[in-house]
């Protein structure tokens, strides 16, 4: 990244970079050896927990929140480049800053939506990064790209809602720490505007009733730095009243408010996995001579490396603009680039890993390096927080209505 930002945020990156070389990247093999050696595959290698309290040191902590009162302050145009370097490793990094997902959406959730009762049970803790979280919204019955298909139901009982339905790829479920849920269900289901059916409420991990079936896999990974993704029955559910997050038939507005940071910080991420693909793309086409010449003199292999910067920097910048007007408009007035971002980040990003582990060969495949993993997470994101085809049908529809 060649231009400057501006002095707050540049030096929070040198202490970030710093961090990044210092401390995360010489624990990945750490994590992983803890890990096997772990009792349970969801036990936290104890090197996790101490990255955390490094980075809560050297102030690398809660970057992500732009509220003063609960994280760094930092605008979406700040947070965008610090964001981009812990995707170089997307296991540990946004672990130890208290910046990884589905955390970072949920407190961002707390912090707007939730009452000051939620906030002090809840909130707090997740800032602290002493408990997790996870949001249930995804069902594995109907398409759930379209958020009005929801089946899951919460009902009024007196001083309650019982919560019913069954949940699936739940990311950070079974995470030890992992303590609430925020759950999206319908409150009233023959509501004639079909955007005001919808609800959430606080539903604890170990209310009676909530059964985690079983862990899901993405691509044959399980994800057991991140708490995997898991499918979740609530079997009537009882929950206090006071659990409702905002108002009844509130609960589509907020996943929108929600999910608007969550798609630019993911893209933001990406960018840098695509950089850890191409600087290891990179260092093994130095290293690997194929058919008499190094790797990095065969002209298909220049070409691809040359594709994946001009890719990386395009995206970049376009990350950078929807951030900026996310800042200066608001996520209404940046919807069109966030559909754009969500479209073309995981979709070229893939790409790139891709062409990377071509030119690893056999290793490309393997657990020495993390490009199978990256790859992986990558087209997963082509899925999570809507496919590309419902970003694509909604920014199409933009553009066309200009013209009628």
């Amino acid at each position: 990244m060649d231009f400057a930002f501006d002095a707050r945020t540049e030096e929070l990156r040198g202490r970030l970079l710093a961090f990044m070389d210092e401390q995360v990247h010489p624990a990945e093999a750490v994590a992983a050896r803890q890990r096997q050696e772990a009792a349970s595959p969801w036990d936290v290698p104890p090197v996790v927990e101490e990255l955390k309290a490094e980075a809560r040191r050297r102030g690398l902590w809660n970057l992500f929140l732009p509220d003063e009162r609960y994280g760094a302050g930092l605008t979406n145009l700040q947070y965008a480049p610090l964001a981009e370097i812990t995707g170089r490793s997307p296991q540990l990094a946004p672990t130890a800053l208290n910046c990884a997902a589905p955390d970072t959406g949920n407190m961002e959730l707390l912090a707007q939506f939730g009452t000051a009762e939620q906030r002090e049970l809840w909130l707090e803790p997740l800032l602290a990064g002493t408990m997790r979280s996870a949001f249930a919204m995804t069902e594995p019955d109907v398409a759930s790209s379209d958020a009005t298909n929801i089946e899951t139901r919460i009902e009024r009982d007196g001083d309650a809602y019982v919560v019913t339905g069954r949940k699936w790829y739940i990311s950070g479920a079974l995470h030890p720490d992992c303590r609430i849920f925020i759950v999206m269900g319908k409150t009233d289901p023959d509501a004639t505007d079909i955007r005001r059916q919808q609800s959430m409420v606080l539903v604890p991990r170990d209310a009676p009733g909530v059964r985690i079936r079983r862990a899901m896999r993405v691509y044959g990974y399980e994800d057991h730095y991140h708490g995997g993704h898991a499918e979740v029955v609530f079997d009537r559910v009882r929950v206090p009243a006071h659990h409702l997050v905002g108002e009844e038939g509130g609960g589509f507005a907020i996943a929108q408010a929600r999910l608007g940071p969550g798609r630019i910080h993911h893209c933001m991420r990406l960018i840098g996995m695509a950089e850890r693909a191409i600087e290891l793309m990179c260092r093994r086409a130095v290293a690997r001579t194929a058919f008499g010449k190094p790797l990095a003199e065969q002209g298909v292999v220049r070409e691809w490396i040359a594709d994946a910067r001009v890719a990386v920097e395009q995206l970049r910048l376009l990350v950078l603009k929807t951030a900026w007007l996310m800042d200066t408009v608001g996520n209404r007035g940046a919807h069109t680039e966030i559909q754009a971002i969500k479209i073309a980040t995981p979709r070229t990003v893939v790409d790139i890993i891709d062409r990377a582990v071509q030119v690893h060969g056999a290793a490309g495949v393997g657990q020495d390096f993390p490009l199978a993993e990256l790859w992986a997470a990558a087209r997963t994101l082509r899925l999570a927080d809507g496919p590309d085809e419902v970003h694509q049908r909604s920014l199409a529809r933009r553009e066309l209505a200009r013209y009628r």
